[in-house]
This record gives structure tokens, sequence and C-alpha cells, in this order.
């Protein structure tokens, strides 16, 4: 009798490194970057008030903020390979709803989109913890957003010239996207991730974690940068394309200057160096207070729209810094028996942001133009540079090394 021989490749898949989950992170980025200057427009059209869009927004986070926190909880149920499917599912289906045009159904397209990025999100970064070593998550870090350069750079510019020739093409095409990021996903087959053991135990209610994760300020100043980094992130993404429209330099260009920022992602590895080359302390306190400074200029120069839109581009370099160092201090810190759970917790913060920005902007606009919204996500980035004061100088110092090329 012949043995039969099966290829190495196919009886096991090969461990997924670093360039793997950074070109995972690429194709994610495609699908999101060509909607992240659409949805502005499509909601501001749809609803036609800054107010009613901020509403909109601040129920969406809840919902998101929720299917967060439940992504654990489903995990002990459910694999953690077919949560992700699921929730990669909802971008493709929230972006073919939103393509109709209809009100109702861009809403609910923007809440299936939002659930989406959360639900992947948790998972991404549960796969990472489980298959990355943490000398090597800083390097991950700038190759995740390296690779999610060209996504980012074309994705808003492209999306708004898209909209405006043909306002389902945008859609479209960010659900092959996601429909890519699904299928590559497949191939890497990360399965359920590792230290998979049978249960001995019913699942832990979703929030049993949180007193867990409150037990230790590391994690919570980590989660905290986080938070006000993607509040800076909602505000330049969302208020600035109405502002744009508001002050008569029309609904293309937040899209162009939002390519025009996302370029800086091609230089995050200089960054990466620059960081090395002092520490995360310096890197993260920098990022913190001259997008706090900009954003708070770019709110009192209300008057001169190009002043303040050069001012908002300004601090956006400076919170893709935040974005190469920023999210360090939280993933140092978790322990290996909790990475599901911090995964989870981490990840609540863009829909804690998401509740928090558009909340905030509801009762500035209350008695304040749009402007308004800039001044208060800038008091807020110099908030959180007076709490990075906190960390330690020689944070990551000897971990995070630039490791030799794949």
């Amino acid at each position: 009798m012949h043995e039969r021989r099966i290829p190495e490749w196919l009886r096991h898949a090969p461990a997924p490194g670093v360039r793997g989950f950074a070109t995972l992170a690429g194709t994610e980025a495609v699908a999101r970057g060509i909607l992240i200057s659409v949805f502005p427009l499509a909601m501001y059209n749809a609803l036609q008030d800054a107010q009613l869009i901020s509403e909109a927004y601040f129920l969406v986070g809840i919902l998101s903020l929720a299917v967060g926190l439940m992504v654990p909880f489903t995990t002990r149920y459910l694999p953690r390979r077919w949560v992700y499917v699921i929730g990669a599912s909802f971008f493709v289906t929230g972006s073919l709803l939103a393509a109709t045009g209809d009100p109702l159904a861009v809403v609910f397209g923007l809440g299936l989109n939002t659930m989406s990025t959360v639900i992947t999100f948790v998972c991404f970064n549960a796969y990472v913890m489980d298959y990355i070593a943490k000398v090597q998550l800083g390097r991950l870090e700038t190759s995740r957003l390296f690779y999610s350069a060209a996504g980012w750079t074309i994705g808003p510019a492209l999306g708004v010239f898209l909209y405006s020739w043909w306002s389902p093409a945008p859609f479209f095409i960010a659900a092959c996207a996601a429909f890519s990021m699904l299928s590559l996903f497949s191939w890497m087959r990360l399965g359920n991730g590792k230290l998979i053991t049978k249960a001995t135990r019913p699942p832990a209610n979703p929030l049993a974690y949180l007193p867990r994760f409150a037990g230790q300020p590391r994690l919570i100043a980590g989660w905290i940068f986080a938070v006000i980094r993607s509040a800076g992130w909602w505000v330049y993404i969302v208020y600035l394309p109405i502002y744009a429209i508001e002050n008569g330099l029309g609904d293309r260009i937040a899209g162009i200057v939002l390519s025009m920022s996302n370029a800086a992602l091609f230089i995050t590895p200089l960054m990466l160096r620059w960081m090395q080359k002092h520490s995360i302390r310096y890197a993260v306190r920098t990022g913190f207070v001259t997008a706090g400074c900009l954003f708070s200029i770019a709110g009192l120069a209300a008057g001169w729209p190009w002043v303040t839109v050069l001012a908002l581009v300004g601090g956006s370099f400076f919170l893709i810094l935040l974005d190469v160092s920023g999210g360090l201090p939280f993933l140092l810190a978790v322990k290996p028996s909790e990475r599901t759970e911090m995964a989870a917790v981490y990840a609540s913060f863009r829909d804690v942001s998401g509740i928090l920005t558009p909340g905030t902007a509801w009762l500035v606009l209350l008695f304040a133009p749009v402007s308004g919204v800039f001044v208060a996500s800038g008091a807020s980035l110099l908030a959180a540079w007076a709490l990075s004061s906190k960390l330690h100088p020689r944070l990551g110092r000897a971990r995070i090394r630039i490791a030799p090329a794949e």
C-alpha cells in the first residue's frame, strides 16, 4: 500500500504572524476607509440636522457598546471564528442596506457597520494576543497601520467622489472589500485561538470581568487614552464635513483632507523608530498635547474656515502618532489569562467614544456652533495629556524594539 501524502500546508496552517495580521487589517481598511467620509454625508443628506445626526450616532454607539461587551460571553457558546464571520457579514449587509439611500436604511446600515467593527476588533485583538509575542506588539501596531495606509488614504477621497457620481457606488465597493476580508480570514485558518479547553462551569456573566479591569490602574489609564483618542477621530470624521458644508467649503473637502491626513500612515515606521528612541510615555504625551492645542485652535479660529481645517489636519497627524503609541500601555498590561475578556473591554473604547462624542456634541450644539465641538475635543485631549504624566518613564522601553523582517 502506498502511503497517502498530504502537503504540510494543507494539514497544518502556518502560524499567523505580524504580516498576516497586518494584511487582514489592510483589507478591513479598504472596506472602512471608503465609507468613513461617506457615512457622515449620507447621514446629513438623510437627516439634514447636526443635532439629529448626533442623536443617531449616540444611539448606534449604545447598541455597539452592548454588542461589544457580549462578545466574550458569546464566544463561550459559539466558536470565535464564527463570531468573526458574523461580524464581517454585518459589514456586507450594512453596506448594501445603506446603498438604498432610504433614511431609515442608512441609519440601520450605520448600526450594522458599527457593530461589525467592534465584533471583528474584539476577535482580532484576541487572536493577536494569542499569536503575537509582547515583544512584537509595537511592530505589529506599526505594520497594521502601514498596511492599512492605502485604504485609509485613498478611500475617503475616492468615497466622496463616487458618492457624488452615484451614491450607491462606495457602499457596493465596501461590501466587496468586506467579503475579501472574510475570505482572507478563512484562508488564515485562525480557528478559535489558543488555550481552548472544555468548559467546567457555565459561561460567565459578560459584565463579571469589569471589576478585574477596574482593579488595574494601568488598564484603566490605557483605556481612557484610547477613548479620548477615538473621540478626537470621531470629531474629525463626523463634524468636519458638517462644518465644511455649513461654511461653504463643499461636501468633498472633508474626504480630501481625511485622505491627506491618512497619508501619514505611510510614515508610521518612522514614528515607531522615533518612539523607540524616546519612550512610549514621551510619544503619548507629545501626541495628546499637540493634538489638543491644534483642535482648540481650530475651534477658536472658526471665523477663518481654512485655518480651522488646516489646524484639524495638523491635529490628526498627532492622532496617528497616538494610534501608534496610545494602545501600548493597555496591551502591555494585559494578563495572558484575561486575553479575550480584556480585548472586549479594550474594544469598548470605540463604542464609549461613539456615545460620549455625539452626546457631548449634542449638548454643545444647544448653545454653540459646530466649532464648539472642536474646542471640547481639544480640552479632552489636553486632559489626557495631564493623565499621561502618570505613565512610567521606561514603559515598554526594554520590550518594544524592531524585529528582523519576516
